[in-house]
């Protein structure tokens, strides 16, 4: 297995949804690479979770690991001493599961973010002990998995909703506001009177989506509307909602009535992200 030298072409993904189930199934049943396979990785220091995914030549996802923690706020790491342990416990699970030391990985932030605020992430990667190949843009590195031309990337994720405009699958605008999964989770517990824990679980529980969709029907319209002024006037052929927000139920019809385009949800939401990243780490 390489993960050194010069890194091969960067796949194109032709049919996203088979490409991430992959991924999702490399959560639980991991792939080890080839004697001679090129390896790359990608690091989501996620609101909600951190993701680190495994990808060999051609893109074939390999491996995968994911913690839930609340260690980034606003794409800005506010627990570093966890962030960096819950990483470099994914990178001891996934050198394990692959039978190979890992010590390269591309990570992103939102769209917007300080050099100052990136440089928190790009510490907690080489302090679980990975050296950083490149950052890029969240909902950039996503359409590296959509593959979208004409249209818009919105990253939901637990604490920011990112959109990243294209035109002839460039990014040609970026946008970024603080606004995400935590706020349903924090208006569910302060509803309910529940720790913010249970509240998680509660807005992840598909039997109870139609009483809580009135309860946080608010957040989701704020969503929405973030959307629409990060299009900035831009009119958007369809919207790509990835993240792991992207899935609460009811924010793909809500999405479309504020911002009159049509959206839709990406299967796996929550990895599409992570799984750009990892791609982006390919030339």
């Amino acid at each position: 297995m390489k993960t050194g030298g010069g890194p091969p072409a960067r796949p194109v993904v032709a049919d996203p949804a088979a490409f991430l189930a992959g991924v999702a199934g490399s959560l639980d049943r991991r792939l080890k690479p080839g004697t001679d396979e090129i390896v790359r990785l990608g690091l989501d220091l996620g609101t909600a979770s951190l993701v680190l995914v495994a990808l060999g030549e051609g893109g074939r996802p390999l491996a995968a690991a994911r913690r839930f923690a609340q260690v980034v706020r606003d794409g800005l790491v506010v627990d570093f001493d966890a962030a960096r342990r819950l990483t470099a416990e994914m990178k001891a699970e996934l050198e394990a599961a692959l039978d190979t030391e890992l010590t390269e990985t591309a990570i992103a932030v939102p769209p917007g973010t300080s050099e100052r605020d990136a440089a928190t992430h790009r510490y907690v990667a080489t302090g679980a002990g990975f050296e950083v190949m490149s950052v890029a843009d969240e909902p950039a590195a996503a359409n590296l998995v959509a593959g979208l031309k004409e249209g818009a990337i919105v990253d939901i994720g637990g604490g920011t909703t990112g959109v990243a405009v294209l035109r002839k699958g460039r990014v040609v605008h970026t946008f970024d506001e603080a606004t995400g999964g935590t706020h349903l989770t924090l208006v569910l517990a302060g509803h309910f009177k529940i720790s913010f824990e249970e509240a998680e679980a509660l807005k992840l529980d598909p039997a109870r989506s139609a009483q809580i969709l009135p309860l946080v029907a608010p957040v989701l319209h704020k969503i929405g509307t973030i959307i629409r002024r990060g299009l900035a006037g831009r009119a958007a052929r369809e919207l790509c909602l990835v993240g792991g927000t992207a899935a609460a139920p009811g924010l793909e019809r809500i999405v479309g009535l504020e911002t009159g385009c049509p959206a839709r949800v990406m299967a796996h939401p929550l990895l599409v992200t992570p799984a750009g990243i990892a791609l982006s780490a390919f030339a």
